[in-house]
């Protein structure tokens, strides 16, 4: 990205006339990578084509929920005619769709088509709301929008219309599975496929959304080659080969289903991916026995209801050789539970949708599997642990997480101020994470620096949710923080003073307004606390570790039932 008056870029942040809206790697590391054989020239479309050629009748998508049964033959022609409608309509390379889709087959319909083009996924999660599905599109300025009519008991459909009238850019809206309304349906769109230019695999593939401290989500670029390579690399670490058979219990669009190894991980080595409609053992386990299914990645709170029903299921889960935990930080005592209920190994992963991502080995001591969260993928992760002051600390010593990579990005997209300040000179990402390093080089993750909220993996930036509180007529200051639990691993508390003189609401009204602006479901406050002041620093600034301090000692006093 250009230098701007207010926010002077180093030379290892400057973008690309291929990225212009994205800071990427400099010309040195770029040509270091390539040279280490990471970045490998590949591009998602011809992935999936060479699959396809070499195997088009292997199974490619299970989706139980329609019981379609997709080869690779079938993905690649679908996502070559689907493309071919797409360009019809205008969709040209570089264009923004934003795809808000459950875990169904048109997921991978869909992104492939955008692959072929050159345009970019900006994936959104069926969780998401007004408030994020407006900004995604407006920030973007996105051409597409791609959703189900329904999922959960709610209308996409009324959404769309909502998004689509605040949006001028916003020229389509395609429904992937039910009645499209007023909108087109999705299997309309496929024609005659055409020869596509496509991108170069160091141009941008999508967009990823962050789970940042303040505000609505930035926004995360990805390259086909570096993400391209955290998929090999995880497949070669995790065991992947195309006998596996990966279980997409989480929502598809998320960075931990999709890369670690995650679905495109599985497809790349040619290996089944089965769509989990429903988290719960109730739904995962038939289907882990009915298709044999070999790993799949799910959430500390998940693994917990895991591991309790493993120990009545009648299900046969005996095909289960790994579970990936990761999204939060898994409890050594939950941890420990996995081998002897899912008699499966248990690999943590600590990673994050901007780059660095971290395995437990499979021939890991089992003590190293349940107290650390792993290793990088790369030889080439570089790894700095620093105080305050970014000076680096000894090993054993716990600090602020600080990394650059090939596959961890350079800056945000369209984000040179946020980038000044989360990224060093020399191009060093300020996870945000409070971590320490083990003799071994593995990290345990001690907890986070960031004001953010991370709530049974879903990341809630505490700024966003305080927004929402002070637009109540009857609040005057809110400050949203996080409070342990047993369950989530946090919960959100959130501490509002109302304004004087004014009809005290009730915490369940406060959080009642909250829901009805639209923000997502697990961004509601868990707790409303009414207080008559904040805590303060030395300098007057409201102090947040006192306000969790009290949160947390709240929650130990009087826990969740």
């Amino acid at each position: 990205m250009p230098p701007t008056p207010d926010t002077p870029a180093a030379p290892d942040t400057l973008a690309t006339p291929d990225t212009p809206d994205a800071p990427t790697w400099p010309a040195e590391f770029a040509e270091r990578y390539r040279a280490a054989g990471w970045w490998r020239g590949e591009t998602f479309g011809q992935m999936l084509r060479e699959r396809a050629t070499a195997h088009p009748d292997r199974i490619a998508i299970v989706d139980p929920a329609t019981e379609r049964r997709w080869t690779y033959g079938e993905l690649d022609a679908r996502a070559d005619r689907l493309a071919a409608g797409m360009a019809a309509r205008g969709i040209a390379p570089g264009d923004r769709v934003v795809v808000q889709l459950p875990n169904i087959a048109e997921f991978f319909e869909v992104v492939f088509a955008l692959f072929r083009i050159g345009a970019l996924p900006v994936f959104a999660l069926p969780a998401h709301r007004e408030t994020e599905i407006s900004y995604f599109c407006r920030f973007t300025e996105a051409a597409a929008y791609v959703i189900a009519a329904e999922h959960g008991g709610y209308d996409y459909r009324a959404l769309a219309a909502t998004v689509r009238a605040d949006v001028p850019t916003l020229r389509h809206v395609w429904v992937a599975q039910g009645d499209p309304g007023d909108f087109e349906s999705l299997a309309d769109v496929p024609a005659e496929p055409v020869d596509l230019p496509g991108p170069a695999p160091h141009d941008l593939a999508f967009l990823q959304l962050s789970g940042g401290s303040t505000g609505v989500p930035k926004l995360i670029p990805r390259t086909h080659d570096d993400y391209l390579y955290s998929l090999w690399g995880s497949n070669e670490i995790c065991g992947v080969d195309e006998h596996s058979v990966y279980l997409c219990v989480l929502p598809a669009a998320h960075n931990f289903p999709l890369s670690s190894p995650g679905t495109l991980g599985a497809l790349y080595a040619g290996a089944r991916v089965v769509l989990c409609p429903r988290p719960g053992p109730e739904t995962a386990f038939p289907l882990i026995e009915r298709e044999r299914v070999t790993l799949t990645g799910i959430v500390p709170p998940l693994a917990l209801l895991w591991t309790e029903a493993a120990a009545t299921t009648e299900y046969d889960l005996s095909s289960l050789d790994v579970l990936l935990v990761g999204g939060a930080k898994f409890s050594e005592e939950a941890a420990r539970r996995v081998r002897p209920t899912l008699g499966c190994t248990l690999q943590q992963v600590f990673g994050m949708a901007e780059g660095l991502v971290n395995y437990t080995r499979l021939d890991d001591p089992e003590e190293t599997i349940v107290t650390t969260q792993g290793r990088p993928i790369s030889p080439d992760d570089e790894i700095r642990v620093v105080d305050d002051e970014d000076n680096d600390l000894p090993v054993g010593a716990t600090g602020h997480l600080l990394t650059r990579g090939p596959y961890t990005i350079r800056g945000y997209w369209r984000a040179p101020e946020h980038n000044a300040r989360s990224f060093t000179a020399d191009g060093f990402y300020r996870t945000g994470d409070i971590v320490r390093l083990t003799d071994t080089g593995h990290l345990v993750v001690e907890g986070r620096a960031k004001d953010q909220i991370n709530r049974g993996g879903e990341k809630i930036a505490a700024e966003e949710v305080e927004n929402h509180l002070l637009a109540h007529p009857a609040v005057h200051d809110a400050n949203v923080v996080g409070e342990p639990d047993p369950y989530l691993g946090e919960r959100t508390c959130a501490y509002v003073i109302l304004r004087p003189g004014v009809e005290p609401p009730k915490a369940v009204a406060v959080k009642r307004f909250v829901r009805e602006r639209g923000l997502a479901a697990y961004k509601v406050p868990d707790r409303v606390e009414f207080v008559d002041a904040f805590p303060q620093t030395g300098v007057g600034k409201i102090s947040k570790k006192d306000l969790r301090s009290a949160a947390a000692n709240t929650a130990q006093d009087h826990p969740r039932p």
